[in-house]
């Protein structure tokens, strides 16, 4: 009560006119960009764009890239062999995974020459460098698709303005791609089959005349068909065979 009391007094005094606050407006300018100036891309739009494509890079990269037709074919040979699982899975996929780094180092090339250092030395817009970035994808997998595939797809999705193959749009060549990968993987495998089937064939024949027939012929014939896959160098053979299936456009 005495603090109140003492200070009514300074209460009642008027306060100088000359102090009360001044009341400027904040220093805000409103511009527009200059004509010809690069237009930066926010943060946050490129944290969520890095985001994104890190979520989808292991679809991008089983689905647009030689790596169907490698495992599929890894896949058929261990089958061929008889072998279970040796090599292992791990392996397999690992290998599949170089091997596919290594058909797609030209197009991952010109990728980073016509669209990536271009874009971060400021030469091409973002638009221009979408175009650039998915042009040689996008010709790679066109040069491995078949055209019943293209038009079975262009068929399906009733695609009247399609003119040449360099139309069809990328939701449509994605799916004929995987089609005609996985055709041409079945074709390699069953190539690579049939001089597994032989010794097979001649195992079993060789114990039924033996009147062997609680021996499985299975157990007889591995050794035989490693051997004879060792002799001929067979992992130099299928993967030259494999990485000179793929068209790799100029």
């Amino acid at each position: 009560m005495a603090l109140l009391a003492l200070g009514a007094a300074a209460w009642a005094q008027d306060a100088p006119k000359n102090d009360f606050p001044k009341f400027e407006m904040p220093g805000i300018s409103i511009n527009g960009k200059e004509m010809g100036e690069r237009a930066q891309v926010g943060t946050m739009l490129q944290v969520s764009f890095a985001l994104t494509t890190l979520t989808l890079a292991p679809y991008i990269l089983v689905m647009c890239t030689a790596f169907i037709r490698v495992t599929i074919t890894m896949s058929f040979l261990r089958q061929a062999l008889g072998t279970q699982q040796v090599p292992p899975t791990q392996v397999l996929m690992g290998l599949g995974l170089f091997i596919t780094m290594y058909v797609m180092a030209p197009v991952g090339s010109k990728m980073n020459q016509n669209a990536i250092q271009p874009y971060l030395a400021g030469k091409i817009e973002q638009p221009k460098f979408v175009q650039e970035f998915t042009t040689p994808l996008r010709n790679f997998m066109l040069a491995q698709t078949r055209d019943k595939d293209l038009q079975l797809f262009v068929n399906l999705g009733k695609m009247k303005d399609i003119k040449n193959r360099n139309d069809v749009p990328f939701y449509a060549l994605c799916p004929a791609y995987v089609l005609s990968e996985i055709k041409t993987s079945f074709q390699i495998g069953f190539l690579l089959y049939i001089p597994f089937l032989v010794i097979d064939m001649i195992v079993s024949s060789v114990l039924m005349a033996m009147g062997m027939f609680m021996l499985s012929p299975m157990t007889i014939s591995l050794p035989f068909k490693l051997l004879m896959f060792v002799m001929i160098d067979g992992w130099h053979l299928i993967i030259t065979g494999l990485v000179n299936s793929f068209n790799i456009p100029p």
